[in-house]
């Protein structure tokens, strides 16, 4: 039996690879090609200062999350989408910079951002989110979100790939539940709050993502247990 938060752990592990390309924002002065030094202020006061003219203070919200709302995104798109919808995702929030007010984390605003911007992808190009069976190959091809199977799982390259694979066979809100929990840290109360739906909701499609994230992926966190 897989003994708790090895999925959550293997996840991690599969993940640390990384995109292999970004998407940078390139809108004037707000994005930076150096990386920022180190800044250990909360994303609430990097927000505030931001406000006020602190462009440094965007320099390291945005290296601090570009990685995780990326990989939120190359879950259920195409690299190349993902980092255009990532792209976009952050001039909105340049965009908004004026009128953002504080009602909630940093995090539940911009991942509210890209829920929505994803959702509208979805509904221009009337197609249901998909992910890639390799997310650091250029020439892959999208494997659709129903398509998961043993088989599947059986040729993966590495944990990172059966974890792709058996992400493809959850049902989007679970998946999407997953997602927010490993990739952006929420709690349950910011998952309910980004997706719209109670706490209690929120509750049970990770509790059944995880699951069903366990059973598909058995073999796999058993060469992981530490």
């Amino acid at each position: 039996m897989t003994p708790p938060g090895a999925l959550e752990r293997s996840y991690k592990r599969g993940s640390e690879r990384g995109p292999s390309r970004s998407g940078h924002v390139t809108a004037g002065s707000a994005r930076r090609m150096l990386a920022p030094m180190h800044d250990a202020r909360p994303d609430s006061a990097l927000m505030a200062a931001w406000q006020q003219g602190d462009e440094a203070a965007f320099d390291t919200l945005y290296t601090r999350h570009k990685g995780p709302v990326y990989r939120y995104l190359l879950r259920s798109v195409t690299p190349a989408v993902a980092a255009e919808l990532a792209q976009e995702i952050w001039l909105n929030l340049i965009k908004a910079r004026a009128r953002y007010v504080p009602r909630a984390k940093f995090t539940t605003y911009l991942y509210r951002l890209a829920r929505n911007r994803l959702i509208d992808h979805v509904r221009q190009t009337n197609r249901r989110p998909r992910l890639v069976a390799n997310a650091d190959d250029e020439q892959f091809d999208p494997v659709d979100v129903r398509a998961s199977s043993q088989a599947e799982l059986a040729d993966a390259k590495d944990l990172g790939d059966a974890i792709r694979v058996a992400l493809t066979a959850l049902p989007d809100e679970q998946r999407e539940a997953f997602l927010l929990r490993e990739e952006a840290g929420m709690s349950l109360a910011e998952i309910a709050d980004v997706t719209g739906v109670g706490r209690e909701t929120a509750k049970s499609r990770l509790r059944y993502a995880t699951a069903k994230l366990r059973e598909e992926l058995g073999p796999w966190l058993e060469r992981y247990r530490d």
